[in-house]
């Protein structure tokens, strides 16, 4: 590799770190911000006024450079899974103490993406931990997301079943796909 392609794979590297990291300052502040009382609808307004400020502070003088929302900032409470953002028309969701809220929301900046999601629960204390069925839903998604990972790999295909344990396809339901739970708003990307 030559010493300008190398420069340039550093710059680039360099502009998608502080891509993430203004969507971190979006994500914290947000999750900060919620707590009892909250209005779900404010804090995805909220998510997206910050998203266009943080993206505006960059490359001013580019004028035709594309940026904004890439993907809309949602707020998913309990049993809706994801890509939860009540519309001003219809009935919002007020927010209440033990909550397990799912926070996800991207932005781009020239067709780069800066996608961040966290979940969590309402009002519960720094430092103390959520126990029960809330943890356990928590830890699943944790150790789903973890074996995906894991899969990402050239030449596999997001439609193997694979078990967690085991890097061969396995036709056999997961623990997870024998107990199903109702959930509303499953959509995947």
């Amino acid at each position: 590799m030559s010493g300008r392609d190398e420069q340039q794979e550093q710059t680039i590297a360099k502009d998608l770190v502080a891509r993430c990291n203004m969507a971190n300052r979006v994500l914290r502040t947000l999750v900060e911000a919620s707590s009892s009382g909250v209005s779900v609808l404010s804090l995805c307004e909220k998510g997206h006024a910050m998203i266009i400020e943080e993206t505006g502070k960059i490359f001013k003088k580019e004028k035709e450079m594309k940026k904004g929302i890439a993907f809309p900032t949602s707020i998913s409470v309990n049993n809706f899974v994801c890509h939860f953002f009540p519309l001003k028309s219809s009935q919002d969701y007020i927010l209440k103490e033990g909550d397990l809220v799912k926070i996800d929301l991207g932005f781009h900046v020239d067709g780069l993406i800066a996608n961040v999601a966290h979940t969590f629960v309402v009002d519960v204390a720094q430092g103390t931990q959520v126990t029960g069925r809330k943890a356990d839903v928590i830890k699943t998604a944790h150790l789903c997301a973890e074996a995906a990972l894991c899969l990402a790999k050239p030449r596999n295909q997001n439609t193997q079943r694979v078990s967690l344990f085991s890097p061969t396809p396995v036709p056999q339901p997961t623990p997870f796909q024998q107990q199903p739970a109702p959930t509303d708003s499953n959509l995947g990307r």
